[in-house]
């Protein structure tokens, strides 16, 4: 079967979207649909229960995920016998990060890199950090930098690179946040705050702000990506709980402080992470080896 058709459906079956398949490999929808049905043409059988809303891999389906990632698997295999016959590895690596991450991590791991295979092409992409693993998930990108989750998918493997303190900041300006701070009992359910959408830190604040027992928190804002956060915090909209590497790479750094005896916050895992189907691709492989 054709090795496209069968690398669409793989993504397919995990993604459960047309629409983000089909971007993901630089197609339209009805393309892909017409991919889809030339595959259920060749298997006798429907691969997928799709209507206007959802999308569902029928039995076959299920059965015919597995051979599709066997052959596909076996086909990054052949490629790889032929690649290690070459002198230079060439090609495109593509890596997402948070914006943070490309200036406090990525560098060394990508010098050591570039040292051993310069002709290798990097693509860099950059967003929220709580959107990493999802972007290796859906093979919108060969690996990224991540925060290891509370349950590490099946499907991906994770190489630790570091742990991250986490720190919740206050805007230093003098601000109506300030003057709640400087109170002797501190009433944090009435203290504006700004988290991030999703991700690592958001679960670690909920953790944190229930162990305190005073209501529900005073939400003033949620931002995509710790970055923005750290802003909003020194502009005096609120306090903020942040990765404490971003606010030490923040331009902003100095017109916030961290606050002190509020509680420990449990730090997370850093690491760069891939589908284990794609660990021994040439350029996946041989990026590992050099940061090992």
């Amino acid at each position: 079967m054709d090795q496209k058709a069968l690398a669409m459906f793989s993504h397919l079956s995990q993604s459960l979207h047309f629409a983000k398949t089909a971007r993901a490999h630089h197609i339209s929808p009805s393309t892909l649909s017409r991919a889809i049905q030339r595959l259920e043409d060749e298997v006798g059988g429907e691969l997928l229960h799709r209507d206007n809303r959802t999308v569902v891999l029928t039995d076959i389906g299920k059965k015919f995920k597995i051979y599709a990632e066997q052959q596909l698997e076996q086909w990054l295999s052949f490629k790889q016998s032929l690649a290690e016959k070459q002198v230079e590895l060439t090609g495109k690596l593509h890596i997402y990060c948070s914006v943070t991450a490309a200036y406090s991590h990525l560098p060394p791991l990508l010098e050591r890199f570039r040292a051993r295979h310069p002709l290798v092409e990097i693509m860099l992409t950059t967003g929220d950090a709580a959107d990493a693993l999802e972007q290796v998930q859906n093979q919108s990108v060969d690996f990224a930098i991540a925060a290891a989750p509370e349950q590490l998918p099946r499907s991906v493997y994770f190489h630790h690179l570091d742990t991250i303190a986490m720190a919740v900041i206050a805007p230093t300006m003098t601000c109506k946040v300030q003057q709640q701070l400087s109170q002797k009992v501190l009433t944090w359910s009435e203290i504006p705050i700004i988290l991030p959408e999703h991700g690592a830190a958001r679960k670690r604040f909920e953790l944190w702000y229930r162990k305190k027992q005073q209501g529900k928190p005073m939400i003033y804002a949620t931002v995509s990506g710790h970055e923005a956060l750290v802003s909003m915090v020194a502009l005096g909209c609120g306090v903020g709980i942040v990765p404490q590497v971003v606010v030490d790479n923040s331009p902003v750094k100095d017109k916030v402080r961290n606050l002190a005896n509020i509680g420990e916050i449990e730090p997370f895992e850093l690491g760069v992470c891939c589908l284990n189907q794609s660990k021994a691709q040439p350029l996946i492989k041989a990026f590992f080896n050099s940061i090992s």
